[in-house]
């Protein structure tokens, strides 16, 4: 086992070391920083912008081996991902943004992963009855509702909320006020301020879970060792938690281990809704500003995330499936 995740490991970080440098070239050929100069009013000097672009590794006219270079090198020795075309540490933006993002994400996944598991056996086990029919109606309408809509109907259920009570019980926009002090006070504030966007991932969320475990459930609920199982004593919901499930889980929970990218790049439409700043607006706004370096780290975890859900993807596989154990 150690030896094949060693392999796994050296692979994915060859891939993402690749991916990363390719990114690297083509967000130099794609994105042009000299743009943030260019419209100020009264415009600076061409000398002072090609100071400035050399002082951050950025200028157009310095050979695009040598700058890659000198970024490669501050990467890999130094764990520095260079400046933004302001002047702004990459490395600052994205640990802040990249905290940001996994405290939203990754409430909302754990959420939405247990939900959509536990309703998907539920209905699995209640085929075609009400409850299976009922379940099934509220996860396609929430499959098919867009993003922005159902994000500005949480909004508006947050205002009226805190009209009705009064008082401020949920906040809309933001990932956290300004002024609190004391581990408790921040603490409440950060919930009230999760409380929204994390409800919106999780609506968003959850129904491809519910519909692909039901899926899964239904095609092994009435294998040949279940029904075993029952013979020997088991209920029917004992034998469908203990044996059914366990195979029917194995494409879910892959299917959740490559969901751990998302948990560090961010989720841009939700994170826009709510002004929440995380990776994903980043990535935006670096894409809207030429940020060369800011693209490429934006990429980078991307990929390095990637990597590790393929792995932990592995990792349950072998756990779940005596076969491959064996094998």
């Amino acid at each position: 086992m150690i030896a094949y995740l060693s392999k796994r490991i050296a692979v994915w970080a060859l891939l993402v070391f690749v991916a990363t440098n390719l990114t690297y070239f083509l967000a130099n050929a794609m994105l042009d920083p000299r743009s943030n100069y260019a419209a100020r009013r009264p415009p600076l000097p061409e000398p002072l912008v090609d100071a400035t672009l050399n002082s951050y590794n950025l200028n157009d006219k310095t050979p695009i081996l040598e700058r890659w270079w000198t970024w490669l090198s501050g990467v890999l020795f130094h764990w520095d991902w260079g400046k933004t075309p302001l002047g702004l540490s990459v490395n600052e933006q994205i640990s802040f943004r990249m905290m940001s993002s996994v405290q939203l994400l990754a409430a909302a996944t754990i959420i939405s992963t247990l939900l959509g598991i536990a309703v998907g056996v539920y209905t699995a086990l209640r085929q075609y009855k009400l409850s299976d029919r009922a379940w099934q109606f509220v996860s396609l309408a929430s499959i098919n509702l867009p993003v922005p809509v159902l994000g500005l109907g949480i909004v508006l259920l947050g205002i009226t909320v805190n009209q009705a009570l009064g008082n401020t019980v949920v906040y809309v926009s933001g990932s956290e006020s300004l002024g609190i002090s004391g581990f408790w006070a921040v603490a409440g504030d950060r919930a009230q301020h999760l409380i929204l966007p994390t409800l919106t991932l999780v609506i968003g969320g959850y129904a491809g879970l519910h519909l692909l475990q039901r899926s899964l459930l239904l095609d092994t609920i009435n294998s040949d060792y279940v029904r075993t199982a029952r013979a020997k004593g088991l209920t029917r919901g004992q034998a469908v938690r203990k044996h059914a499930l366990r195979t029917a889980i194995i494409p879910v929970a892959v299917g959740i281990a490559f969901a751990i990218p998302a948990v560090f790049t961010g989720a841009v439409l939700t994170e826009t809704i709510f002004a929440w700043e995380g990776m994903g607006r980043y990535f935006v706004s670096s894409i809207n500003t030429s940020d060369i370096n800011g693209v490429v780290a934006v990429a980078a975890f991307g990929a390095a995330a990637t990597a590790v859900g393929a792995i932990l993807a592995d990792i349950a596989v072998v756990y779940l499936d005596p076969r491959v154990r064996v094998s």
